[in-house]
């Protein structure tokens, strides 16, 4: 698939490449509270700050202009939900924001959205009158659901671009998966390892040489091999993955700079550094164009996104037959 859409003055090119799983494997995820919490990666506080920072600016108007990613992601999640042939009491938009996706549901999907998020400035960015159906909105943290969110209470949650922040991806599937009810969908899409793997080299690159090591600038993001296992070790049923890889055309490195602050997407991992120098930056600059520049001069980025879907296991779902008893031979087909 190969679409172009022209967005904020940069063009938005995507190739989808498809990897599916259908199986069924039993979850090993617990919660209980005595067990030793998560490995912390990114600072969840500093975060929500960022996204607080990103949308307070001349109240929210920079903030709309960098939407092109996220609304281009939502909108094919969107496509995976209408796949789904069910109308839902409501939904619910976990790690929301100001609502991407949920402003492309329609009263056919559902009647009410719930929208969730860590940052309560960016969740009430946008008013009500954006929105189709009936929105309620929770501050709450994303790696806490469970907090806020009844199990079994849900019969679907959807998720655009957020995960890739919570530390404990696990922990939240598993957490996702108690959320619903019996015969519940999830529905995901979170950035993946080769995302800004351009921006990545090209920073790397230049800090070897004027500043002699390295250190961490773009996130650590889970490999799409790894989202079958963790959907099935959560205890999802029915499972469903695919990569869409979509590349956006800047200007130059300090567009591309510029836009993901805008997005709330800067770095956050702990123990990252305040400040790059600037030489160091006009270096990576000069290495982005050396290396990946389109021939009108411009450079790409590739934000590689992770669509998973997954059900909650019910008695109602269909199962596979037992070995031996097809009634078709497949030399027949063949």
């Amino acid at each position: 698939m190969l679409r172009n859409t022209l967005c904020r003055g940069y063009h938005i090119f995507s190739s989808k490449r498809i990897l599916r799983s259908f199986a069924s494997v039993s979850s090993s995820s617990s919660l209980n509270p005595n067990s030793v919490g998560p490995f912390q990666v990114f600072d969840r506080k500093a975060k929500a700050l960022q996204k607080d920072r990103a949308v307070s600016k001349d109240n929210g108007e920079t903030s709309r202009t960098v939407d092109y990613v996220r609304d281009e992601v939502a909108d094919r999640v969107i496509e995976r939900l209408l796949d789904i042939k069910r109308k839902f009491n409501a939904i619910l938009d976990l790690g929301s924001g100001p609502g991407h996706l949920s402003k492309m549901i329609e009263p056919e999907m559902t009647d009410k959205v719930i929208m969730l998020d860590s940052s309560e400035k960016l969740l009430h960015r946008d008013p009500n009158e954006m929105f189709e159906v009936e929105v309620e909105r929770i501050h709450a943290d994303e790696e806490n659901l469970l907090e806020t969110i009844p199990r079994n209470s849900q019969e679907a949650i959807v998720s655009c671009l957020s995960l890739h922040w919570v530390n404990d991806l696990p922990g939240v599937l598993v957490q996702i998966k108690e959320a619903l009810k019996p015969d519940g969908v999830f529905l995901g899409a979170l950035f993946g390892g080769d995302t800004l793997f351009e921006l990545r080299t090209s920073l790397q690159l230049a800090e070897v040489e004027r500043e002699g090591g390295i250190s961490p600038h773009i996130s650590p993001m889970t490999d799409s091999r790894d989202m079958s296992n963790l959907l099935g070790r959560a205890g999802f049923t029915l499972l469903t993955v695919d990569v869409d890889e979509v590349k956006v055309n800047y200007p130059s490195m300090w567009e591309l700079m510029e836009d993901l602050q805008s997005m709330g997407e800067s770095n956050a991992v702990l123990g990252r550094r305040s400040f790059i120098h600037r030489d160091t930056l006009a270096a990576a600059s000069a290495i982005y164009k050396e290396l990946h520049a389109n021939e009108d001069g411009s450079i790409p980025a590739t934000f590689q996104v992770i669509y998973v879907i997954g059900w909650k296991p019910a008695p109602t779902q269909p199962k596979a037959l037992e070995r031996g008893t097809a009634k078709t031979k497949l030399t027949d087909i063949l």
